[in-house]
């Protein structure tokens, strides 16, 4: 995926970062230790809670990350900001990541264990349905999360994440659940990425944001770029097909990592295709218009990310082309897919390559040679109604997913699809991913499993209805001052600073472990001043 640039020289000033990323990093692990001992009853409670708050700010949020970030539509954020609140707890709410599974046939007891503390990385493009995404999936496992959004986007995504935070403490839950980096720098990030009491890093962004978490020395969860390949052979509905690639690639302006990028039609219905694609909402650029759009969203041969989610029009002003204002795609012909080709290459805006082929044989090999210059292990798209085409198709493109007669934007995220719904796509081995899926609670929860001795001779334990662990009866205890303490007082009148959840911001915290250990050192000398002056 490509992503908006950080400011570096803006980041890298900050003295105060590793403190404050100890101080987050200690109230985390203070809320894992008491949230790993809640009931399931508890934790649906503090999920559903959590994700209605989101979702009743769905739209507020999708308004306030185009203003923030300046792309994407507001209308189609809403859309996955529901669907990443309410849709997520909806999905998994039948799914159980709480309760030991018995298994008296294997004679085995498995046992679940959260992920601890998760550093979650979100980005520009996909802001605050990532966020909501990612707070659930760690509640829903009982762990909890620390996020850090892209700068592009930080305004949204914290008052998102604290909206969130606010709603799961008022449920029940132990605060500093979830907490939020206001102000990403550099070495703030890095102590977070490389604290040993940092779980697993879940990083969704660029190729860089993703290299750095798998360098962290910590566990890490990170995908790939996309550059997905779509082909439309003979045997597809092309009225459909037509209709389906227009309102995904124009879908939030077209910056999901899963819209499609090339489309790649087979010779005898490329005519029929692109007249219902024209109707749908596409204009066909002729060689010269595109090549202007070609020079200007790939100057030097790499793409500008000034152009990622903006409209189709407002990129064809830009580059001097006059097209309907209805226009929504705009279709790029060219002939070859080669790596000097700039429209072969991932386009996080609408502006679709379009490559004519003779047969769907060709057309798959047209599809391998996209992903060879990126997206491998991502996904990609076939409309037919051939299942020898799409097993040959799918058998044949190095992606985990292959979404069949369905827009890829929404399909391959699983919002379409009966795939998991995810804001972050594994791309395995072929991507260089540890996660060969879309991202689901059960890629943040282990299994303890308690294995008897198969011998039949041996008798297999009666674990019905028992359950480890019980949500706290009473209000759950603030986070505990400085345990530094002399004749039962604390020794410092400074509270033990509060990382960020709720109202606060982590710019004024300090770590507790400076400040106890500062009032203890001060103590020490004014005990020995005493002694001094007694003597």
């Amino acid at each position: 995926m490509t992503e908006a640039p950080i400011r570096i020289s803006e980041l890298l000033t900050d003295p105060a970062g590793v403190p404050r990323a100890r101080a987050m990093l200690q109230r985390a692990e203070w809320a894992a230790r008491s949230y790993a001992r809640y009931d399931k009853e508890s934790v649906d409670a503090i999920v559903r809670a959590a994700a209605e708050a989101g979702a009743a700010k769905a739209r507020e949020y999708a308004e306030w990350a185009v203003r923030e970030t300046g792309f994407g539509v507001a209308e189609h954020k809403v859309i996955k900001n529901v669907a990443c609140s309410t849709g997520i707890a909806d999905y998994y709410a039948d799914h159980d990541y709480v309760t030991p599974r018995l298994d008296p046939e294997a004679k085995i007891v498995e046992i679940p264990r959260p992920a601890g503390v998760v550093f979650a990385l979100t980005p520009s493009t996909n802001p605050v349905a990532t966020v909501f995404f990612k707070c659930l999936l760690a509640l829903m496992t009982r762990s909890v999360v620390v996020v850090s959004p892209h700068p592009m986007a930080k305004e949204c995504c914290a008052d998102a994440a604290r909206t969130l935070a606010d709603a799961a403490v008022r449920a029940g839950a132990p605060d500093g659940v979830i907490q939020v980096v206001d102000e990403p720098s550099v070495p703030l990030i890095d102590a977070l990425m490389t604290d040993e009491r940092t779980s697993v890093i879940v990083a969704t962004g660029g190729v860089p944001v993703v290299r750095a978490a798998y360098s962290s020395g910590n566990p890490a969860i990170g995908v790939g770029p996309g550059n997905v390949p779509v082909l439309v052979d003979a045997t597809a509905d092309l009225t459909r097909a037509a209709q389906r690639i227009v309102d995904s690639k124009s879908f939030d302006n077209s910056i999901l990592c899963t819209n499609e990028s090339v489309l790649i039609v087979v010779e005898q219905a490329a005519t029929a295709l692109i007249r219902q694609l024209k109707r749908a909402g596409a204009y066909l650029l002729g060689p010269e218009e595109r090549d202007r759009v070609a020079k200007l969203i790939f100057p030097g041969g790499r793409f500008d990310i000034r152009f990622v989610g903006k409209d189709a029009t407002w990129i064809a002003a830009e580059a001097g082309v006059r097209v309907p204002n209805r226009t929504r795609v705009l279709l790029a012909p060219f002939d070859l897919v080669v790596p000097e080709e700039p429209l072969a290459h991932e386009k996080l805006c609408p502006v679709l390559g379009l490559v004519r082929v003779p047969s769907a044989r060709r057309g798959i090999d047209a599809a391998r040679a996209v992903l060879r210059l990126s997206g491998r292990g991502h996904s990609a798209a076939i409309h037919s109604s051939d299942p020898r085409v799409i097993m040959e198709y799918g058998a044949a493109v190095e992606v985990l997913r292959v979404c069949v007669n369905v827009g890829n934007s929404l399909g391959s995220a699983g919002l379409e699809t009966n795939l998991a719904p995810s804001m972050t796509i594994g791309t395995g081995f072929f991507g260089r991913s540890s996660v060969a899926e879309n991202l689901h609670p059960s890629h943040l929860v282990q299994w303890t499993r308690l294995a008897y001795n198969r011998d039949q001779a041996e008798p297999f334990g009666d674990f019905t209805g028992l359950m480890p662990w019980q949500a706290p009866a009473g209000p759950v205890p603030p986070y505990p001052l400085a345990s530094n303490q002399r004749n039962g007082h604390p020794v410092s009148a400074q509270r033990v600073p509060e990382a960020v959840t709720g109202a606060r911001s982590e710019m004024n915290d300090f770590a507790p472990d400076a400040a106890a250990l500062r009032a203890q050192i001060r103590q020490l000398i004014i005990e020995e001043l005493t002694q001094l002056a007694g003597g």
